[in-house]
């Protein structure tokens, strides 16, 4: 297990480069862990990896390799982990909560690993098991910057199915006065997508709320929305 993770660390080190250190470092506010590998080639090395992986590992062996991934703090190992948590997603049992909540709480750090995780490994747990959907409305109240966050862009993917709009909207309520601006983007961001299947329920939801809800969310909330719905919306 360690020889794999070295083998996988010493790859990141022979792709970094200085350029991609100092851009990747621009988008965030925080000071956060980089190699500095292009996204592509880190998705590339994780693929590698994975398929020598997945023929001796059960998920379980995965999981512990994504956990020492995300141990680690750097950004484009928490992007393999990620990857290889989502390639188990058809295998994903109920207990597998808890695995994914602690790499949420323990090692997320940033919007770029809270977001990879959640789009595509919680998300997909979550159309498998919907009743877990009352533990995000949990999420939405913690002191965790990064468990608010969670609690909305973990149904972006659901909510461009259709899926959950009570639920979207009940998260939403839970975050509408949320100070954080990352916070604000996450819920919008929600809306946004969930606006692609429920436009006309969406646009009221804001129009509900658009005296309240700061203009961060709102501008996520109405970006997909026809130029009409989106001028009466910022009206003041």
């Amino acid at each position: 297990m360690t020889e794999i993770i070295n083998e996988i660390r010493n790859k990141l080190k022979e792709n970094s480069d200085e350029k991609t250190l100092k851009s990747g470092q621009t988008f965030f506010k925080e000071k956060v862990k980089l190699y500095g590998v292009k996204t592509s080639v880190v998705s590339k090395i994780g693929r590698e990896f994975l398929k020598a992986v997945s023929k001796d590992e059960e998920k379980i062996g995965i999981f512990k390799l994504c956990d020492e991934l995300w141990r680690s703090g750097y950004v484009e190992e928490s992007f393999i982990a990620c990857n290889w948590s989502y390639y188990l997603c058809k295998n994903y049992e109920k207990k597998d909560w808890q695995v994914f909540k602690k790499w949420l709480e323990s090692y997320v750090s940033n919007w770029a690993s809270c977001d990879t995780l959640c789009n595509h490994t919680i998300g997909s747990f979550l159309e498998m098991y919907p009743e877990y959907l009352d533990e995000l409305k949990k999420w939405a109240k913690s002191e965790n910057r990064w468990m608010r966050r969670a609690s909305a862009v973990s149904l972006i993917i659901p909510a461009k199915k259709g899926l959950f709009l009570k639920d979207i909207f009940e998260i939403s309520d839970i975050l509408l006065l949320d100070k954080d601006d990352l916070v604000q983007k996450g819920y919008g961001w929600m809306l946004k997508a969930a606006s692609q299947a429920h436009d006309k329920q969406v646009f009221e939801y804001v129009m509900k709320n658009k005296k309240t809800m700061p203009r961060t969310a709102l501008r996520y909330a109405i970006e997909k929305m026809p130029k009409a719905l989106k001028e009466k919306a910022m009206e003041k």
